[in-house]
């Protein structure tokens, strides 16, 4: 993992845990969004980073939901009884056919539901986004924030996000751009 990179994770419990934070005081009327983009390429580093962190914010009686974006997809899917059956259509059936009909059940706005029961920020103080760059391409981030902006009452949302974001474009694996706007940087680099 780079330096830069290291310095920026060291200063993220001490902001989470902050009590203007957890308030989201001087926001105004914006939402309690805050992305932590990070180079795709340190996803390892990230996911051991939020399992402890998870585990510091629970020593210091911070109530936190952590949502794996990727993990809730497929137990979704589960669920219905749709991933068995997507799965079984692979050798019949292109990537792209079965993402195209995995599209309606996985329209954003059902998924920005499940995601706020899962999360529950009402009875949290904090939630936690990961697994972004493992649901893609089956989530589009940006569409998915952009359904939870009504929903999310509470709780700030932080994003750990595999990619770039400049406070205009969400960069998923510094690639793909796509405007989004809402958002705060949690840690600007």
């Amino acid at each position: 993992m780079n330096e830069a990179l290291k310095e920026r994770l060291n200063k993220v419990n001490s902001r989470l845990e902050s009590e203007d934070f957890l308030a989201s005081s001087g926001l105004g009327n914006e939402l309690a969004f805050y992305i932590f983009d990070y180079p795709p390429e340190h996803e390892l580093d990230i996911r051991r980073f939020a399992s402890h962190s998870l585990n510091y914010l629970a020593k210091k009686n911070i109530s936190v939901a952590h949502v794996n974006l990727f993990e809730m997809v497929i137990d979704y899917l589960s669920k219905r009884n749709l991933l068995d059956r997507a799965l079984s259509t692979q050798p019949k059936k292109s990537d792209s056919e079965r993402l195209k009909a995995l599209r309606g059940p996985l329209n954003e706005e059902k998924l920005a539901k499940t995601f706020v029961e899962i999360a529950d920020p009402a009875n949290h103080q904090l939630v936690l986004m990961t697994g972004i760059g493992s649901a893609w391409p089956l989530v589009r981030s940006h569409t998915l924030l952009n359904a939870l902006h009504p929903l999310m009452k509470g709780a700030p949302l932080v994003i750990f996000y595999p990619g770039k974001y400049d406070g205009q474009y969400l960069t998923l694996f510094g690639k793909l751009d796509r405007r989004y706007y809402r958002a705060f940087q949690l840690m600007s680099q």
